[in-house]
């Protein structure tokens, strides 16, 4: 798996050893019974630990167990009665075309990385990435004459991404004005995006990054890196593009998580209508 599943999976395990520690119950996985795991849940709900995490946190603990089961460290497994919350599936924040531009003019061009900034932002919105596949993209991987990019998704899986000409333009503006003049370090010369050491850039660079520039924006959505990404799936398909083409893009293991993408919004909707509906 993805290293930063690993990371949540264990997250949820060490979660689940405070609650044992603070409560003074024996944390040997094969002593623990179904009522421990419910005290576990009240105390996250009193801690404000919303359902949607909830439900991974009991997601990960279930997994554990089906695994203890399967190696027969334990014979029966306490967590198959073990209900997750109840959550309705949320529609992303998604940025208009206008709000992306107003984002695009916040970045300041004289600051020396300001196109570095710039292609940062377009190649999230131009090519849906995740930003773990943004920090990870290396300059051996962008095959700008077919007009693609090769993308490392979840478990290590690759694939080929178009790349517009606006992206295209601003990488390589970025990386003759920026980053042929960093001192780059050991590690670091193949990755693409870069700090002010020559240092590969962190996931939570990125979100900092695109935090300040809303701001400065002045867009009052909750926006993070993965907003783009919405963002472009969702214009993609309100402009009449093939769902499995969008999945193929977007690196979707099913199609149903692409589907969430087919909402469009209320004007579109009433347009068409109007248009089709005899009644109208």
């Amino acid at each position: 798996m993805a290293e930063n599943s690993i990371e949540a999976y264990l997250h949820d395990i060490r979660k689940l050893q405070e609650f044992l520690s603070l409560a003074g119950i024996n944390s040997d996985p094969e002593q623990l019974i179904l009522d421990d795991f419910i005290q576990f849940i009240v105390w996250l709900n009193d801690l404000g630990v919303g359902a949607r995490t909830q439900a991974r946190i009991i997601s990960g603990i279930k997994s554990f167990y089906k695994y203890l089961l399967l190696d027969d460290y334990i014979s029966t497994d306490p967590t198959s009665l073990l209900e997750s919350p109840k959550i309705g599936r949320k529609l992303p924040e998604v940025l208009s075309l206008e709000e992306i531009d107003k984002i695009v003019a916040a970045i300041d061009l004289s600051k020396p990385e300001g196109h570095r900034n710039r292609a940062i932002v377009e190649t999230l919105y131009g090519c849906g990435l995740r930003v773990s596949e943004l920090v990870e993209l290396r300059l051996t991987n962008l095959f700008f004459k077919d007009g693609f990019i090769k993308v490392t998704g979840k478990g290590d899986k690759e694939r080929l991404v178009p790349v517009g000409g606006k992206a295209m333009k601003e990488i390589n503006t970025y990386i003759s004005s920026y980053r042929n003049h960093l001192d780059v370090k050991k590690d670091s010369e193949n990755i693409l995006f870069l700090n002010r050491r020559g240092g590969k850039l962190t996931r939570v660079m990125i979100f900092t990054i695109i935090k300040e520039l809303v701001n400065v924006a002045g867009i009052e959505k909750k926006v993070s890196p993965h907003t783009f990404r919405h963002s472009f799936a969702t214009h993609l398909i309100e402009g009449g593009a093939d769902l499995r083409a969008v999945q193929e893009m977007l690196g979707h293991e099913s199609i149903t998580t692409t589907e969430i993408y087919t909402h469009l919004d209320r004007e579109f909707l009433k347009e068409n209508i109007i248009q089709f509906h005899p009644r109208s």
